[in-house]
Order: C-alpha cells, then sequence, then structure tokens
C-alpha cells in the first residue's frame, strides 16, 4: 500500500469506485498522482493531495468549454484553477472543504462525459 492509499484511503476509494463505475476507465499513477482515464489514453480525473505543497486535497476534472469560470465564480472556496491543466479548462474541486458528495459526483461524470467517446457517453447518460 503505497502513501496515498494509506493515508487518504477513505475519499480516495470512493472517488475511484465512482470514476471505475463509467465504462472503459482506468486508474494508473500519471505524474505521481492516482489519475483516472478513458480507453487508458485520455485522462479525465487526478487525485491530489498537497501538490507540491499547496495544502488542498483535491480533484483536478476535465470540464466542458466555460464551465471552469462559471463553477470558480460559484463558489470560488471550493472550485479552483488547478496548475498544468487550468489553462485547458479543467477544473479543480477541493475535497478538503464543504463540497457535498452529489457535487463532487457531478463533477467527475461531467469530466467523463467531456473525455469520453459519444458511445459511451450514450450509455452513461441512458443509465
Amino acid at each position: 500500500m503505497d502513501a496515498v492509499e494509506k493515508d487518504y484511503s477513505p475519499i480516495l476509494k470512493q472517488i475511484r469506485m465512482l470514476c471505475l463505475s463509467f465504462p472503459a476507465t482506468s486508474e494508473r499513477l500519471s505524474h505521481g498522482a492516482p489519475t483516472f482515464f478513458v480507453n487508458e489514453k485520455k485522462s479525465f480525473v487526478q487525485y491530489h493531495h498537497n501538490h507540491h505543497g499547496d495544502g488542498i486535497i483535491g480533484l483536478w476534472c476535465a470540464a466542458p468549454a466555460g464551465v471552469q469560470t462559471l463553477l470558480i465564480e460559484s463558489d470560488s472556496d471550493i472550485y479552483f484553477r488547478p496548475a498544468y491543466v487550468g489553462h485547458l479548462g479543467w477544473v479543480g474541486l477541493r475535497l478538503d472543504r464543504n463540497a457535498e458528495w452529489t457535487e463532487i459526483q457531478g463533477v467527475i461524470q461531467e469530466a467523463y462525459l467531456t473525455r469520453a467517446p459519444k458511445k459511451y457517453c450514450a450509455m452513461v447518460k441512458n443509465s
């Protein structure tokens, strides 16, 4: 069991279960962070704990165009522009603040739908 699993397993386990519940998903470390992929190619969510000392436990999630700004403006206590992928429109979601699980689930699902092929998106939308 690595340090991430040992120290942060309860929330990471929930994130993992949700991310891996979508069609054709997988997980592997990418840049030192647990990262979830569609078809083992396109990442849609990364889990970070104290990335380069930022003190944040959170997710970096793919987001549809324009959504990043809307979310950050609606609640800057929970949402942020993540390093490295923020300029691509990805949104950060703080797990160390009072985000509701239904909100976390919604952001993860949108991240998946943003990166997944249409055939998988249809499966998720119809379930």
